[in-house]
């Protein structure tokens, strides 16, 4: 991508300066300079101990020891970072100042950098200025911010292969795909006399898919099947995506005393729920979170439900409700040793659908009767475990991956993992789709090419390409300040 030209880059041209690590009492604190002026300011707020050569005539990957001065006031004992340009994170001279975690150390230090000249950096400003100075583009910024938010090694995998550019050459590919029938469709609208029909150009044409060439004269249809087809797989990773990068919510319900968080306590591995022998002891929805083969779980702990008169436990009922209705899956716990009551009839009438695994707990114990009735061919097989020795809990947790849609390992190389990009490659396949539909119904080059070109479009606003400056301003809005 070229350079920006206009008052954006005059925007990018000075020198900004954050906080780049978050607020609190930690080890160490960055604060983080880039622009022109970079290594010019922090030589003004940072003396070396050792000075060899000036702050500003450092060469880059240069390490200094020294302090923060405010005059000839001490503010801390710091590390100092020199970056030059292009090779940096914003493509333009970096310096990074090490201090002290503490509020007081890095708040004087960023002070110091903005009475110097430098200008407090607007939310994702350095993450943006990489994209405009065309370092990255807009899938690898997005992937910068996911991977500071993964919660899970997956999710984090999933940011990093974005960053390194995985997705970017997919989409890049599909595109100089499309651009390649687009140039001969124009040349059909141009010189359409003196070509056959649907004729291959003379230079060779780069394969639609790494299958091989496309089919010689077999028309437009076929080739745009192969175009849509390619858009449709990789857009068929969105919902592994999705659970990667939000993750899924897992509702415990039943009466009261069924288990619930004892089951809780036992997946997550730790005593989180207080347990006891009177019912109705969570009187409110308690949330922890859990790593399922990767994607981040929300374990929703309810309030058994049942009717009340208590005003308190009415509120922990309702909102058990809300949290059924909300949640991706629902675990609702009977008990194996004691006969079916009408709470369990009733639960398992209202909380009956796909969403909804019947999970059989107290399996270390006798059961009511030789033959629990709930392995009737119109219910779901239940799932046997103890949530006091854990038996079947492996079992379990096998079958809510499989509810949430997760079949053993991460299969996808590429894994489209924003609902934006989600929505811009369903809007390239529809493009796709309604011009391959014109094609089969003789429909000329004119009104494929018009498809083709809304498929391109859609295409680049993945990378940024073809995305209007107020959409992008709005996703490097969503960054944290420093970075």
């Amino acid at each position: 991508m070229n350079p920006p030209t206009g008052p954006l880059t005059d925007h990018f041209s000075d020198t900004i300066v954050a906080i780049s690590t978050p607020p609190g009492i930690s080890g160490i604190g960055i604060v983080r300079l880039s622009g022109p002026r970079a290594a010019e300011i922090a030589a003004s707020v940072f003396r070396p101990a050792h000075p060899r050569k000036a702050v500003a005539e450092q060469p880059t990957y240069s390490l200094l020891y020294g302090h923060v001065m405010d005059g000839e006031e001490r503010v801390d004992e710091a590390l100092l970072t020199v970056m030059r340009a292009p090779h940096t994170y914003t493509t333009q001279d970096v310096v990074e100042i090490n201090c002290h975690g503490g509020l007081i150390p890095l708040r004087r230090t960023l002070s110091l950098c903005l009475d110097a000249g430098a200008r407090l950096a607007d939310p994702g400003e350095f993450t943006q200025r990489a994209f405009f100075f065309g370092r990255i583009d807009l899938a690898q910024a997005e992937a910068v911010a996911d991977l500071i938010t993964a919660r899970t090694a997956e999710a984090a995998r999933a940011a990093l292969s974005q960053l390194g550019g995985r997705l970017s050459a997919e989409i890049e590919r599909l595109r100089q795909a499309l651009v390649n029938v687009l140039a001969e469709l124009e040349a059909q609208l141009d010189f359409g006399e003196d070509l056959e029909p649907h004729a291959e150009p003379a230079a060779p044409t780069p394969p639609l898919s790494r299958g091989g060439p496309p089919p010689q004269g077999a028309g437009w249809g076929p080739r745009l099947a192969s175009l849509a087809s390619e858009v449709a797989a990789l857009l068929a990773t969105a919902a592994q995506g999705k659970l990667l990068r939000q993750g899924a919510r897992v509702a415990l319900a039943g009466r009261p005393n069924v288990g619930k968080s004892s089951l809780m306590n036992a997946l997550l591995g730790e005593e989180r729920m207080i347990v006891t022998a009177i019912p109705g002891t969570t009187r409110d929805t308690v949330e922890e979170s859990l790593n399922l083969q990767g994607v981040p779980v929300v374990l929703v702990d309810t309030a058994g439900l049942r009717e009340v008169k208590d005003e308190v436990e009415q509120a922990g009922v309702d909102r058990a409700r809300q949290a059924l209705n909300e949640a991706d899956v629902i675990l609702l716990l009977l008990d194996r040793s004691a006969p079916l009551q009408s709470e369990d009839e009733d639960l398992l009438e209202t909380l009956a659908g796909p969403r909804t695994l019947v999970v059989l707990n107290k399996c270390d114990l006798p059961p009511a009767s030789p033959s629990f009735p709930l392995y009737e061919a119109d219910r779901e097989n239940p799932v046997e475990i103890s949530a006091l020795t854990h038996a079947g809990l492996d079992r379990l947790r096998g079958a809510i991956a499989e509810r949430i849609g997760l079949a053993g390992e991460h299969a996808a190389e590429i894994i489209v993992t924003n609902a934006r990009h989600q929505q811009a490659l369903e809007h390239a396949l529809i493009s796709l789709q309604r011009a391959q539909s014109s094609a089969q119904a003789g429909a000329t080059e004119e009104y494929l090419a018009e498809d083709l070109r809304a498929a391109l479009s859609s295409l680049g606003q993945i990378t940024g390409a073809t995305s209007p400056e107020e959409i992008v301003n709005q996703i490097f809005a969503l960054f944290c300040v420093g970075k």
